[in-house]
């Protein structure tokens, strides 16, 4: 699945910025991509854009409006519909990361074909994939990994694609996930792929490459939490990765959603090892990355050089401090570009 690109990202009216955050991560990552924000009466998020109608972003050359907010249960809400077809009728295609399709709203379904218009749901692939066969393939691949989900897989990868790109690597970021896949414009939201086919689809979205080439693989969940530890060992077995890096969020205590105890990052880095060696006994773990965030500057560091001391790995907020060392110790590794 592509999505046409320049965006103007629909935020709707939620009532927070963490409502927001599809819209929030694609601005993050591909300012340059997005011309405007379509915000109805009453939203709370904001993400630094020209506020515009899809008439006005269409006219600016806006090519897809995203539909960047979320909610429970990942339905389009009824008050929503206006919007949509506003920006059908303006001459743009619309893309969703909702559990729900669009075409199942009719006047959704009958503007989109009365204008020749692309619905785009990404958590619905428009790809038949394969069940994974584990063959070795060509080229290099490094996966995201955590010791929990939502602690920052997607930007790590985002963020080591990046300084990998800065150091002269051959490296793309595969996207996963729906916001992912709006922030690269192609992927597959894994989440939404048959049990039995998800390490199929991430030999699809990692496929065989020139030797010195990476893809960076965004991470889904953890092997560690009892709700998502299936996509995460099929992701892991699928995209066969060479490289892996550990992300944690260093304040919590149990696993978001459940009261699971956190793991280890060690518990991580050997569960990761012993399940990829399935289909790539080579597997190695080249960094860690820690979700700072809720930490100041000063704790942030400690923090670090805390974890580097203890694994011998090379630790670093990729946001907030970049990526360069786990760059340098991949590369100490598997060689300079």
């Amino acid at each position: 699945m592509e999505i046409a690109h320049p965006y103007l990202l629909f935020l709707g009216d939620v009532p927070d910025a963490l409502a927001a955050k599809t819209g929030l991560g694609i601005v993050d990552w591909r300012r340059d991509w997005c011309i405007g924000q379509h915000r109805l009466e009453g939203c709370a998020a904001d993400a630094g854009l020209t506020d515009m109608t899809p008439e006005e972003a269409a006219g600016a050359g806006a090519r897809t409006m995203i539909i960047g907010a979320v909610n429970a249960g990942g339905v389009l809400p009824d008050h929503w519909v206006a919007s949509v077809v506003e920006a059908l009728e303006a001459g743009m295609d619309v893309a969703s990361g909702l559990h729900m399709r669009l075409a199942d709203v009719p006047e959704i379904r009958e503007a989109a074909e009365r204008n020749g218009r692309h619905l785009r749901d990404v958590r619905h692939s428009e790809i038949r994939f394969d069940t994974g066969k584990g063959t070795k393939r060509t080229g290099k691949r490094l996966l995201a990994v955590g010791t929990d989900c939502s602690v920052g897989k997607k930007y790590a990868a985002l963020a080591l694609e990046r300084a990998m790109r800065e150091r002269g690597h051959d490296a793309d970021f595969r996207a996963t996930g729906q916001t992912g896949i709006f922030i690269s414009g192609r992927g597959v939201s894994l989440d939404a792929v048959v049990a039995d086919f998800i390490s199929g689809a991430a030999e699809w979205i990692s496929p065989a490459a020139e030797p010195d080439h990476w893809d960076v693989i965004e991470g889904q969940g953890s092997l560690f939490h009892p709700s998502f530890a299936g996509v995460t060992l099929g992701l892991l077995h699928g995209s066969q990765p060479d490289a892996f890096v550990v992300c944690h969020e260093p304040t919590r205590t149990t696993m978001r959603g459940v009261e699971t105890p956190l793991p280890t990052i060690r518990q991580v880095i050997d569960m990761t090892i012993a399940c990829g060696q399935l289909t790539n006994p080579e597997i190695r773990c080249v960094g860690i990355c820690v979700n700072t965030a809720a930490l100041s500057e000063e704790d942030a560091k400690q923090c670090l050089a805390d974890i580097a001391a203890e694994y011998d790995l090379p630790a670093t907020d990729p946001v907030r401090f970049g990526c360069e060392s786990i760059v340098l110790r991949l590369e100490s590794e598997f060689g300079t570009p």
